[in-house]
Protein backbone atom coordinates (compact mmCIF):
# COMPACT_ATOMS: atom_id res chain seq x y z
CA UNK A 1 0.00 0.00 0.00
CA UNK A 2 2.79 2.39 0.96
CA UNK A 3 4.64 1.43 -2.21
CA UNK A 4 1.54 2.14 -4.31
CA UNK A 5 1.07 5.54 -2.64
CA UNK A 6 4.68 6.51 -3.26
CA UNK A 7 4.47 5.38 -6.84
CA UNK A 8 1.28 7.34 -7.37
CA UNK A 9 2.88 10.51 -5.93
CA UNK A 10 5.90 10.02 -8.13
CA UNK A 11 3.70 9.47 -11.18
CA UNK A 12 1.73 12.65 -10.47
CA UNK A 13 4.94 14.61 -9.98
CA UNK A 14 6.31 13.35 -13.29
CA UNK A 15 3.05 14.18 -15.01
CA UNK A 16 3.13 17.70 -13.56
CA UNK A 17 6.73 18.15 -14.69
CA UNK A 18 5.85 16.93 -18.17
CA UNK A 19 2.92 19.33 -18.33
CA UNK A 20 5.11 22.21 -17.15
CA UNK A 21 7.78 21.37 -19.72
CA UNK A 22 5.25 21.17 -22.56
CA UNK A 23 3.75 24.49 -21.46
CA UNK A 24 7.14 26.20 -21.38
CA UNK A 25 8.10 24.71 -24.76
CA UNK A 26 4.82 25.96 -26.19
CA UNK A 27 5.61 29.40 -24.84
CA UNK A 28 9.08 29.22 -26.36
CA UNK A 29 7.62 28.27 -29.74
CA UNK A 30 5.86 31.65 -29.76
CA UNK A 31 9.35 33.16 -29.77
CA UNK A 32 10.77 30.93 -32.50
CA UNK A 33 12.80 27.72 -32.43
CA UNK A 34 16.27 27.62 -30.90
CA UNK A 35 18.39 24.56 -30.15
CA UNK A 36 21.00 25.45 -27.56
CA UNK A 37 22.08 22.36 -25.60
CA UNK A 38 23.52 22.90 -22.12
CA UNK A 39 24.45 20.82 -19.09
CA UNK A 40 21.46 22.13 -17.14
CA UNK A 41 18.50 20.15 -15.89
CA UNK A 42 15.45 19.69 -18.09
CA UNK A 43 13.45 22.23 -16.08
CA UNK A 44 16.20 24.85 -16.09
CA UNK A 45 16.87 24.21 -19.78
CA UNK A 46 13.26 24.92 -20.75
CA UNK A 47 13.42 28.41 -19.22
CA UNK A 48 16.90 28.92 -20.63
CA UNK A 49 15.69 28.25 -24.18
CA UNK A 50 12.90 30.75 -23.74
CA UNK A 51 15.45 33.28 -22.52
CA UNK A 52 17.71 32.71 -25.55
CA UNK A 53 14.76 33.03 -27.94
CA UNK A 54 13.66 36.28 -26.24
CA UNK A 55 17.23 37.55 -26.34
CA UNK A 56 17.37 37.06 -30.11
CA UNK A 57 14.28 39.28 -30.45
CA UNK A 58 15.70 41.95 -28.12
CA UNK A 59 12.95 41.27 -25.59
CA UNK A 60 15.42 41.84 -22.80
CA UNK A 61 12.90 42.09 -19.96
CA UNK A 62 11.40 38.70 -20.78
CA UNK A 63 14.85 37.19 -21.30
CA UNK A 64 15.94 38.35 -17.84
CA UNK A 65 12.88 36.76 -16.25
CA UNK A 66 13.47 33.46 -18.04
CA UNK A 67 17.19 33.26 -17.24
CA UNK A 68 16.61 34.16 -13.61
CA UNK A 69 13.96 31.46 -13.37
CA UNK A 70 16.44 28.92 -14.78
CA UNK A 71 18.98 29.70 -12.03
CA UNK A 72 16.28 29.81 -9.36
CA UNK A 73 15.45 26.23 -10.30
CA UNK A 74 19.12 25.26 -10.54
CA UNK A 75 21.47 27.70 -8.76
CA UNK A 76 24.55 25.98 -10.21
CA UNK A 77 23.31 26.39 -13.78
CA UNK A 78 26.09 28.65 -15.04
CA UNK A 79 24.65 29.23 -18.50
CA UNK A 80 21.63 30.83 -16.85
CA UNK A 81 23.97 33.51 -15.49
CA UNK A 82 25.53 33.83 -18.94
CA UNK A 83 22.07 34.61 -20.33
CA UNK A 84 21.25 37.08 -17.58
CA UNK A 85 24.49 38.96 -18.23
CA UNK A 86 23.84 38.94 -21.98
CA UNK A 87 20.41 40.50 -21.42
CA UNK A 88 22.06 43.56 -19.88
CA UNK A 89 23.71 44.36 -23.22
CA UNK A 90 21.63 45.96 -25.97
CA UNK A 91 24.22 45.86 -28.75
CA UNK A 92 22.47 47.80 -31.51
CA UNK A 93 20.97 50.42 -29.21
CA UNK A 94 24.33 51.54 -27.73
CA UNK A 95 23.09 50.55 -24.28
CA UNK A 96 24.71 48.41 -21.63
CA UNK A 97 24.09 48.04 -17.90
CA UNK A 98 27.69 47.15 -17.21
CA UNK A 99 27.52 47.24 -13.42
CA UNK A 100 24.47 44.96 -13.24
CA UNK A 101 26.07 42.48 -15.63
CA UNK A 102 29.32 42.40 -13.68
CA UNK A 103 27.38 41.56 -10.52
CA UNK A 104 25.84 38.60 -12.33
CA UNK A 105 29.22 37.44 -13.62
CA UNK A 106 30.45 37.15 -10.04
CA UNK A 107 28.08 34.18 -9.65
CA UNK A 108 29.78 32.22 -12.42
CA UNK A 109 32.14 29.53 -11.18
CA UNK A 110 33.83 26.43 -12.49
CA UNK A 111 31.79 23.24 -12.11
CA UNK A 112 32.43 19.68 -13.31
CA UNK A 113 29.26 19.78 -15.39
CA UNK A 114 30.46 22.55 -17.69
CA UNK A 115 31.35 21.54 -21.24
CA UNK A 116 34.14 23.12 -23.27
CA UNK A 117 31.55 24.85 -25.41
CA UNK A 118 29.83 26.33 -22.36
CA UNK A 119 33.17 27.54 -21.02
CA UNK A 120 33.79 29.29 -24.34
CA UNK A 121 30.47 31.14 -24.06
CA UNK A 122 31.21 32.10 -20.45
CA UNK A 123 34.66 33.38 -21.38
CA UNK A 124 33.14 35.43 -24.20
CA UNK A 125 30.60 37.19 -21.99
CA UNK A 126 33.34 37.98 -19.48
CA UNK A 127 35.22 39.72 -22.29
CA UNK A 128 32.06 41.70 -23.15
CA UNK A 129 32.09 43.21 -19.66
CA UNK A 130 35.85 43.12 -19.08
CA UNK A 131 38.50 45.82 -19.18
CA UNK A 132 38.58 48.77 -21.56
CA UNK A 133 35.99 51.06 -23.05
CA UNK A 134 32.89 49.67 -24.72
CA UNK A 135 34.14 49.79 -28.35
CA UNK A 136 37.27 47.87 -27.30
CA UNK A 137 35.23 45.29 -25.41
CA UNK A 138 32.76 44.94 -28.29
CA UNK A 139 35.63 44.19 -30.67
CA UNK A 140 37.16 41.63 -28.32
CA UNK A 141 33.77 40.00 -27.73
CA UNK A 142 33.18 39.70 -31.47
CA UNK A 143 36.55 37.98 -31.85
CA UNK A 144 35.61 35.55 -29.08
CA UNK A 145 32.28 34.79 -30.76
CA UNK A 146 34.03 34.25 -34.09
CA UNK A 147 36.16 31.55 -32.47
CA UNK A 148 33.09 29.77 -31.07
CA UNK A 149 31.42 30.10 -34.47
CA UNK A 150 34.40 28.44 -36.15
CA UNK A 151 34.99 25.80 -33.46
CA UNK A 152 31.34 24.67 -33.36
CA UNK A 153 30.17 24.69 -36.97
CA UNK A 154 26.76 23.20 -36.13
CA UNK A 155 25.97 25.72 -33.39
CA UNK A 156 23.44 28.02 -35.04
CA UNK A 157 23.23 30.27 -32.00
CA UNK A 158 26.97 30.83 -32.07
CA UNK A 159 26.59 31.90 -35.69
CA UNK A 160 23.65 34.17 -34.86
CA UNK A 161 25.37 35.84 -31.90
CA UNK A 162 28.52 36.29 -33.99
CA UNK A 163 26.44 37.94 -36.72
CA UNK A 164 24.95 40.27 -34.13
CA UNK A 165 28.39 41.09 -32.71
CA UNK A 166 29.52 42.23 -36.16
CA UNK A 167 26.49 44.50 -36.49
CA UNK A 168 27.36 45.99 -33.09
CA UNK A 169 30.73 47.08 -34.50
CA UNK A 170 29.20 49.19 -37.27
CA UNK A 171 29.73 52.90 -36.73
CA UNK A 172 27.65 55.59 -38.43
CA UNK A 173 30.71 57.32 -39.85
CA UNK A 174 31.94 54.18 -41.64
CA UNK A 175 31.38 54.10 -45.39
CA UNK A 176 32.30 50.45 -45.91
CA UNK A 177 29.50 47.88 -45.99
CA UNK A 178 31.87 45.05 -45.10
CA UNK A 179 30.58 44.32 -41.58
CA UNK A 180 26.91 44.36 -42.57
CA UNK A 181 27.60 42.11 -45.56
CA UNK A 182 29.45 39.59 -43.39
CA UNK A 183 26.75 39.64 -40.70
CA UNK A 184 24.01 39.28 -43.30
CA UNK A 185 25.69 36.33 -45.00
CA UNK A 186 26.04 34.47 -41.69
CA UNK A 187 22.44 35.20 -40.67
CA UNK A 188 21.19 34.04 -44.08
CA UNK A 189 23.03 30.75 -43.61
CA UNK A 190 21.39 30.23 -40.22
CA UNK A 191 18.00 31.12 -41.73
CA UNK A 192 18.46 28.51 -44.47
CA UNK A 193 19.24 25.81 -41.90
CA UNK A 194 16.50 26.87 -39.46
CA UNK A 195 13.84 29.14 -41.04
CA UNK A 196 12.21 29.54 -37.60
CA UNK A 197 15.29 30.86 -35.84
CA UNK A 198 14.35 34.31 -34.46
CA UNK A 199 17.89 35.65 -34.48
CA UNK A 200 18.45 34.69 -38.10
CA UNK A 201 15.44 36.64 -39.40
CA UNK A 202 16.12 39.53 -37.04
CA UNK A 203 19.76 40.02 -37.96
CA UNK A 204 19.09 39.64 -41.69
CA UNK A 205 16.78 42.64 -41.41
CA UNK A 206 19.37 44.70 -39.55
CA UNK A 207 22.16 43.73 -41.96
CA UNK A 208 20.22 44.86 -45.03
CA UNK A 209 18.47 47.88 -43.50
CA UNK A 210 19.21 50.46 -46.21
CA UNK A 211 17.54 51.36 -49.52
CA UNK A 212 20.06 49.51 -51.70
CA UNK A 213 20.03 46.18 -49.87
CA UNK A 214 16.58 46.07 -48.23
CA UNK A 215 15.09 43.88 -50.95
CA UNK A 216 17.42 41.06 -49.84
CA UNK A 217 15.74 40.99 -46.44
CA UNK A 218 12.14 41.10 -47.67
CA UNK A 219 11.54 37.31 -47.35
CA UNK A 220 12.81 37.34 -43.75
CA UNK A 221 10.83 40.50 -43.00
CA UNK A 222 7.63 38.88 -44.22
CA UNK A 223 8.19 35.89 -41.91
CA UNK A 224 9.75 37.29 -38.74
CA UNK A 225 6.53 38.38 -37.02
CA UNK A 226 5.15 34.87 -37.55
CA UNK A 227 8.32 33.26 -36.19
CA UNK A 228 8.15 35.10 -32.86
CA UNK A 229 4.63 36.58 -32.57
CA UNK A 230 4.81 36.94 -28.79
CA UNK A 231 7.68 39.46 -29.02
CA UNK A 232 6.53 42.96 -29.91
CA UNK A 233 9.97 43.79 -31.32
CA UNK A 234 9.67 40.86 -33.72
CA UNK A 235 6.41 42.31 -34.96
CA UNK A 236 7.97 45.75 -35.38
CA UNK A 237 11.23 44.75 -37.11
CA UNK A 238 9.73 43.88 -40.52
CA UNK A 239 8.75 47.53 -40.84
CA UNK A 240 12.45 48.41 -41.12
CA UNK A 241 12.43 46.77 -44.54
CA UNK A 242 8.92 47.93 -45.42
CA UNK A 243 9.96 51.54 -44.78
CA UNK A 244 13.10 51.19 -46.84
CA UNK A 245 10.97 49.94 -49.73
CA UNK A 246 8.11 52.40 -49.25
CA UNK A 247 5.60 49.63 -48.45
CA UNK A 248 3.31 51.73 -46.26
CA UNK A 249 0.32 49.36 -45.72
CA UNK A 250 2.67 46.60 -44.57
CA UNK A 251 4.61 49.04 -42.39
CA UNK A 252 1.39 50.25 -40.76
CA UNK A 253 0.22 46.71 -40.01
CA UNK A 254 3.63 45.80 -38.60
CA UNK A 255 3.73 48.67 -36.12
CA UNK A 256 0.06 48.43 -35.19
CA UNK A 257 0.67 44.78 -34.36
CA UNK A 258 3.82 45.58 -32.38
CA UNK A 259 2.04 48.21 -30.31
CA UNK A 260 -0.85 45.84 -29.56
CA UNK A 261 1.55 43.06 -28.56
CA UNK A 262 3.41 45.34 -26.17
CA UNK A 263 0.10 46.49 -24.68
CA UNK A 264 -0.94 42.86 -24.19
CA UNK A 265 2.37 42.08 -22.48
CA UNK A 266 1.99 45.08 -20.18
CA UNK A 267 -1.49 43.96 -19.11
CA UNK A 268 -0.53 40.30 -18.74
CA UNK A 269 2.41 41.15 -16.50
CA UNK A 270 0.54 43.98 -14.74
CA UNK A 271 3.29 46.43 -15.66
CA UNK A 272 3.21 50.21 -15.87
CA UNK A 273 1.99 51.72 -19.18
CA UNK A 274 5.39 53.32 -19.63
CA UNK A 275 6.96 49.99 -20.62
CA UNK A 276 5.00 49.74 -23.84
CA UNK A 277 6.70 49.92 -27.23
CA UNK A 278 6.71 53.66 -27.91
CA UNK A 279 9.38 53.11 -30.54
CA UNK A 280 6.74 51.38 -32.68
CA UNK A 281 4.30 54.18 -31.87
CA UNK A 282 6.75 56.70 -33.33
CA UNK A 283 7.20 54.62 -36.47
CA UNK A 284 3.46 54.15 -36.81
CA UNK A 285 2.95 57.91 -36.69
CA UNK A 286 5.49 58.36 -39.48
CA UNK A 287 3.75 55.72 -41.60
CA UNK A 288 0.33 57.29 -41.07
CA UNK A 289 1.76 60.62 -42.21
CA UNK A 290 3.03 59.01 -45.43
CA UNK A 291 -0.48 57.68 -46.00
CA UNK A 292 -2.15 61.05 -45.42
CA UNK A 293 -3.84 59.71 -42.28
CA UNK A 294 -3.26 62.88 -40.31
CA UNK A 295 -6.10 62.40 -37.82
CA UNK A 296 -4.69 58.99 -36.81
CA UNK A 297 -1.21 60.48 -36.54
CA UNK A 298 -2.48 63.31 -34.37
CA UNK A 299 -4.06 60.78 -31.99
CA UNK A 300 -0.65 59.15 -31.53
CA UNK A 301 0.99 62.48 -30.70
CA UNK A 302 -1.66 63.03 -28.04
CA UNK A 303 -1.16 59.50 -26.68
CA UNK A 304 2.60 60.03 -26.40
CA UNK A 305 2.01 63.32 -24.61
CA UNK A 306 -0.47 61.66 -22.24
CA UNK A 307 2.04 58.92 -21.41
CA UNK A 308 4.65 61.52 -20.50
CA UNK A 309 2.22 63.15 -18.09
CA UNK A 310 1.20 59.90 -16.40
CA UNK A 311 4.19 57.56 -16.31
CA UNK A 312 6.66 57.37 -13.46
CA UNK A 313 8.72 54.72 -15.24
CA UNK A 314 12.20 55.75 -16.33
CA UNK A 315 14.63 53.57 -18.26
CA UNK A 316 18.03 54.34 -16.77
CA UNK A 317 19.74 53.28 -20.00
CA UNK A 318 17.66 55.80 -21.95
CA UNK A 319 17.49 59.12 -20.12
CA UNK A 320 14.94 61.42 -21.69
CA UNK A 321 13.40 58.57 -23.69
CA UNK A 322 9.80 59.82 -23.52
CA UNK A 323 10.74 63.42 -24.19
CA UNK A 324 12.86 62.43 -27.18
CA UNK A 325 10.13 60.21 -28.60
CA UNK A 326 7.48 62.90 -28.15
CA UNK A 327 9.71 65.53 -29.75
CA UNK A 328 10.42 63.31 -32.76
CA UNK A 329 6.73 62.54 -33.21
CA UNK A 330 5.57 66.13 -32.80
CA UNK A 331 8.28 67.45 -35.12
CA UNK A 332 7.40 64.91 -37.81
CA UNK A 333 3.72 65.78 -37.50
CA UNK A 334 4.28 69.52 -37.99
CA UNK A 335 6.78 69.13 -40.84
CA UNK A 336 4.94 66.40 -42.78
CA UNK A 337 1.53 68.11 -42.53
CA UNK A 338 3.03 71.60 -42.99
CA UNK A 339 0.73 72.87 -40.25
CA UNK A 340 3.23 75.42 -39.06
CA UNK A 341 0.76 77.03 -36.67
CA UNK A 342 1.08 73.95 -34.43
CA UNK A 343 4.81 74.50 -33.87
CA UNK A 344 4.29 76.83 -30.93
CA UNK A 345 1.61 74.65 -29.30
CA UNK A 346 3.28 71.26 -29.67
CA UNK A 347 6.62 72.85 -28.76
CA UNK A 348 6.02 75.50 -26.06
CA UNK A 349 8.74 78.19 -25.81
CA UNK A 350 11.65 77.61 -23.43
CA UNK A 351 11.44 79.39 -20.10
CA UNK A 352 14.60 78.19 -18.41
CA UNK A 353 17.27 75.55 -18.95
CA UNK A 354 15.74 72.12 -19.42
CA UNK A 355 12.14 73.35 -19.15
CA UNK A 356 9.44 74.78 -21.36
CA UNK A 357 6.29 76.62 -20.42
CA UNK A 358 3.23 74.47 -19.78
CA UNK A 359 1.21 74.19 -22.95
CA UNK A 360 -2.37 75.29 -23.26
CA UNK A 361 -4.60 72.82 -25.11
CA UNK A 362 -3.25 72.51 -28.64
CA UNK A 363 -5.72 73.09 -31.47
CA UNK A 364 -5.89 69.90 -33.46
CA UNK A 365 -5.65 69.69 -37.19
CA UNK A 366 -9.40 69.76 -37.73
CA UNK A 367 -10.61 72.43 -35.35
CA UNK A 368 -11.41 71.96 -31.68
CA UNK A 369 -8.73 71.05 -29.19
CA UNK A 370 -6.75 67.88 -28.72
CA UNK A 371 -3.60 66.78 -26.97
CA UNK A 372 -4.42 68.91 -23.95
CA UNK A 373 -2.39 66.86 -21.48
CA UNK A 374 0.72 68.56 -20.10
CA UNK A 375 4.09 67.10 -20.98
CA UNK A 376 5.73 65.16 -18.12
CA UNK A 377 5.60 67.58 -15.20
CA UNK A 378 8.52 68.49 -12.97
CA UNK A 379 6.54 71.08 -11.03
CA UNK A 380 3.63 73.52 -11.28
CA UNK A 381 3.48 75.24 -14.65
CA UNK A 382 6.53 73.56 -16.13
CA UNK A 383 7.15 70.50 -18.25
CA UNK A 384 10.27 68.42 -18.74
CA UNK A 385 12.14 68.38 -22.03
CA UNK A 386 15.46 66.90 -23.23
CA UNK A 387 18.48 67.91 -25.29
CA UNK A 388 17.06 66.34 -28.45
CA UNK A 389 13.66 67.75 -27.61
CA UNK A 390 15.12 71.24 -27.32
CA UNK A 391 16.95 70.86 -30.64
CA UNK A 392 13.82 69.63 -32.41
CA UNK A 393 11.79 72.40 -30.83
CA UNK A 394 14.28 74.97 -32.11
CA UNK A 395 14.25 73.39 -35.56
CA UNK A 396 10.48 73.15 -35.96
CA UNK A 397 9.80 76.62 -34.56
CA UNK A 398 12.61 78.05 -36.68
CA UNK A 399 11.35 76.33 -39.82
CA UNK A 400 7.82 77.58 -39.09
CA UNK A 401 9.11 81.15 -38.61
CA UNK A 402 11.18 80.89 -41.77
CA UNK A 403 8.04 80.37 -43.86
CA UNK A 404 7.28 84.01 -43.06
CA UNK A 405 10.91 85.10 -43.41
CA UNK A 406 11.13 85.97 -39.73
CA UNK A 407 14.23 87.96 -38.86
CA UNK A 408 14.35 85.96 -35.62
CA UNK A 409 15.45 82.94 -37.64
CA UNK A 410 18.91 84.35 -38.07
CA UNK A 411 19.27 84.75 -34.31
CA UNK A 412 18.25 81.16 -33.76
CA UNK A 413 20.46 79.55 -36.35
CA UNK A 414 23.63 81.48 -36.95
CA UNK A 415 26.78 81.56 -34.87
CA UNK A 416 29.35 84.27 -35.43
CA UNK A 417 32.87 83.14 -36.25
CA UNK A 418 36.03 85.17 -35.64
CA UNK A 419 35.61 86.64 -39.12
CA UNK A 420 32.15 87.88 -38.23
CA UNK A 421 30.43 85.65 -40.80
CA UNK A 422 27.52 83.41 -39.76
CA UNK A 423 28.28 79.72 -39.31
CA UNK A 424 25.72 76.92 -39.42
CA UNK A 425 26.62 73.70 -37.63
CA UNK A 426 23.77 71.30 -38.39
CA UNK A 427 21.53 70.27 -41.27
CA UNK A 428 18.56 71.80 -39.48
CA UNK A 429 20.24 75.17 -39.05
CA UNK A 430 21.18 75.23 -42.71
CA UNK A 431 17.66 74.29 -43.75
CA UNK A 432 16.05 77.03 -41.68
CA UNK A 433 18.41 79.65 -43.08
CA UNK A 434 17.85 78.35 -46.62
CA UNK A 435 14.06 78.57 -46.32
CA UNK A 436 14.31 82.10 -44.93
CA UNK A 437 16.57 83.10 -47.85
CA UNK A 438 14.21 81.47 -50.33
CA UNK A 439 11.20 83.32 -48.95
CA UNK A 440 13.18 86.56 -49.34
CA UNK A 441 13.84 85.47 -52.96
CA UNK A 442 17.58 85.22 -52.35
CA UNK A 443 17.63 81.99 -54.35
CA UNK A 444 21.38 81.78 -54.85
CA UNK A 445 21.98 82.00 -51.10
CA UNK A 446 19.28 79.40 -50.46
CA UNK A 447 20.86 77.00 -52.95
CA UNK A 448 24.31 77.47 -51.45
CA UNK A 449 22.99 76.66 -47.97
CA UNK A 450 21.08 73.60 -49.19
CA UNK A 451 24.14 72.16 -50.91
CA UNK A 452 25.93 72.36 -47.57
CA UNK A 453 22.96 70.70 -45.85
CA UNK A 454 22.90 67.87 -48.39
CA UNK A 455 26.62 67.26 -47.93
CA UNK A 456 26.16 66.96 -44.16
CA UNK A 457 23.13 64.69 -44.46
CA UNK A 458 24.76 62.35 -46.97
CA UNK A 459 27.72 61.94 -44.64
CA UNK A 460 25.27 60.43 -42.13
CA UNK A 461 24.19 57.70 -44.54
CA UNK A 462 20.60 56.67 -45.24
CA UNK A 463 18.29 56.49 -42.22
CA UNK A 464 17.03 53.30 -40.63
CA UNK A 465 13.38 54.18 -40.22
CA UNK A 466 11.86 57.65 -39.94
CA UNK A 467 14.50 60.18 -41.01
CA UNK A 468 16.67 61.60 -38.26
CA UNK A 469 16.80 64.75 -40.37
CA UNK A 470 13.11 65.56 -39.97
CA UNK A 471 12.97 67.32 -43.32
CA UNK A 472 15.24 65.41 -45.75
CA UNK A 473 17.57 67.87 -47.43
CA UNK A 474 17.10 66.70 -51.03
CA UNK A 475 13.34 67.02 -50.64
CA UNK A 476 13.57 70.52 -49.18
CA UNK A 477 16.06 71.62 -51.85
CA UNK A 478 13.60 70.43 -54.49
CA UNK A 479 10.85 72.55 -52.92
CA UNK A 480 13.16 75.58 -52.77
CA UNK A 481 14.12 75.13 -56.43
CA UNK A 482 10.44 74.99 -57.37
CA UNK A 483 9.92 78.29 -55.58
CA UNK A 484 12.84 79.68 -57.58
CA UNK A 485 11.20 78.58 -60.86
CA UNK A 486 13.73 75.84 -61.62
CA UNK A 487 11.59 72.71 -62.10
CA UNK A 488 14.17 70.62 -63.96
CA UNK A 489 16.73 71.04 -61.18
CA UNK A 490 13.98 70.35 -58.66
CA UNK A 491 13.13 67.07 -60.42
CA UNK A 492 16.67 65.84 -59.90
CA UNK A 493 16.47 66.57 -56.17
CA UNK A 494 13.13 64.79 -55.78
CA UNK A 495 14.48 61.84 -57.76
CA UNK A 496 17.39 61.52 -55.33
CA UNK A 497 15.09 61.98 -52.34
CA UNK A 498 12.89 59.10 -53.54
CA UNK A 499 15.92 56.87 -54.04
CA UNK A 500 16.97 57.49 -50.45
CA UNK A 501 13.45 57.14 -49.02
CA UNK A 502 11.09 55.50 -51.52
CA UNK A 503 7.50 56.74 -51.72
CA UNK A 504 7.85 59.56 -49.21
CA UNK A 505 4.63 61.51 -49.66
CA UNK A 506 6.17 65.00 -49.77
CA UNK A 507 8.82 63.85 -52.26
CA UNK A 508 6.16 62.26 -54.50
CA UNK A 509 4.13 65.45 -54.35
CA UNK A 510 7.22 67.53 -55.13
CA UNK A 511 8.09 65.27 -58.07
CA UNK A 512 4.58 65.69 -59.46
CA UNK A 513 4.68 69.49 -59.08
CA UNK A 514 8.14 69.73 -60.64
CA UNK A 515 7.12 67.60 -63.63
CA UNK A 516 3.97 69.69 -64.08
CA UNK A 517 5.98 72.94 -63.98
CA UNK A 518 8.43 71.47 -66.50
CA UNK A 519 5.56 70.63 -68.84
CA UNK A 520 5.99 66.85 -68.55
CA UNK A 521 2.33 65.93 -68.17
CA UNK A 522 2.93 62.19 -68.35
CA UNK A 523 5.45 62.18 -65.50
CA UNK A 524 3.33 64.55 -63.43
CA UNK A 525 0.23 62.41 -63.91
CA UNK A 526 2.15 59.26 -62.94
CA UNK A 527 3.44 60.86 -59.74
CA UNK A 528 0.04 62.28 -58.77
CA UNK A 529 -1.59 58.91 -59.48
CA UNK A 530 0.95 57.14 -57.29
CA UNK A 531 0.30 59.62 -54.49
CA UNK A 532 -3.45 59.00 -54.72
CA UNK A 533 -2.90 55.24 -54.59
CA UNK A 534 -0.73 55.69 -51.52
CA UNK A 535 -3.33 57.98 -49.93
CA UNK A 536 -6.34 55.70 -50.36
CA UNK A 537 -6.95 55.93 -46.59
CA UNK A 538 -6.07 59.62 -46.35
CA UNK A 539 -8.28 62.12 -44.57
CA UNK A 540 -10.79 63.62 -46.94
CA UNK A 541 -10.44 67.32 -47.54
CA UNK A 542 -6.66 67.46 -47.62
CA UNK A 543 -5.58 70.07 -50.19
CA UNK A 544 -2.97 67.70 -51.62
CA UNK A 545 -5.73 65.24 -52.53
CA UNK A 546 -7.66 67.96 -54.33
CA UNK A 547 -4.52 69.07 -56.15
CA UNK A 548 -3.78 65.56 -57.43
CA UNK A 549 -7.37 64.87 -58.48
CA UNK A 550 -7.74 68.21 -60.25
CA UNK A 551 -4.53 67.69 -62.22
CA UNK A 552 -5.52 64.19 -63.30
CA UNK A 553 -8.92 65.46 -64.47
CA UNK A 554 -7.22 68.23 -66.44
CA UNK A 555 -4.79 65.97 -68.30
CA UNK A 556 -7.21 63.07 -68.81
CA UNK A 557 -7.41 62.30 -72.54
Amino acid sequence: MLFQTRWRIRFLALALLATLTVTIQAQTSQLGRVEFPTSGSEQAQAHFLRGVAALHSFWFEEALDAFRESTRIEPDFMMGYWGEAMAHNHPLWSEQDTSAAREVLKKIKETPKLTQRERAYLDAVKVLYGEGDKPTRDTAYSAAMEKIYRDYANDLDAAAFYSLSLLALVRSEEKSYRLQARAGAIALDVYEKNPNHPGAAHYIIHAFDDPEHAILALPAARRYAGIAPEAHHARHMPSHIFLQLGMWPEAASSNESAWEASDTWMKRKNLAPGVRDYHSLHWLLYVYLQQGRYRKAEELVALMKKTMSETGYENKLRPGYYENNYASMAAAFVVETERWNLASTLFPPATEAGQVAAASPAPNAHGGHGGSQPVSTDGPGTVRTSDRGQKLSTFVRGLANAQGSSEAVEKVTKRETTSGKPEYGTVGELEIAAVAASVKRDHDRAAELMRQAIKLEEEMGPPSGPPGVIKPAHELFGEILLRAGKPEAAREQFKTALLRQPNRARSLLGAARAAAQAGDQSAAAAAYKKLLEQWQQADEGLPELGEARDYLKKVKP
